[in-house]
């Protein structure tokens, strides 16, 4: 039997994660989230399907696959968006749960407050024990 999970809470935890500044904490956070075998895959936006299709790459996804690649994953989200204190991360206000899937938007907003600058929806797959099986993104509002 699934484990009852709150979905806002798990998106708010999940949101969270991107914009952590501790390594060690993101790495623990993503254990917590994640089972051990669980992926992110993401839609990439159409700038980046394009520039990988003029080097002779179909980019129709990016994935990651275990604890280290999702630790990669987020870091360098982390590192190229939060860290230089340009934007964050904050959930949508509409998470909704449906059996083992949960889905929520998700914006990237200025450090300092105001409109969003991109976002996305998030489909989480949860496995029997309530942690992301799969986990896609589809970049852009």
């Amino acid at each position: 039997m699934m484990i009852d999970i709150f979905a806002r809470d798990l998106a708010a935890r999940y949101v969270a994660l991107w914009n952590e500044p501790d390594a060690g904490l993101r790495r623990a956070a993503i254990r917590e989230l994640w089972a051990e075998d669980g992926a992110h895959i993401l839609h990439p936006p159409q700038e980046a399907r394009e520039a990988a299709a003029r080097v002779g790459f179909a980019a129709s996804t990016f994935e990651a696959h275990g604890y280290d690649e999702l630790e990669l994953r987020v870091t360098r989200a982390y590192e190229d968006f939060v860290a230089p204190g340009v934007y964050v991360f904050r959930p949508g206000p509409d998470v909704v749960r449906l059996r083992d899937v949960v889905k929520f938007t998700w914006e990237m907003a200025p450090a300092g407050g105001g409109d969003a600058a991109g976002g996305g929806v998030e489909f989480l797959v949860l496995g029997r024990d309530g942690r992301i099986k799969a986990d896609y993104q589809f970049p852009g509002l």
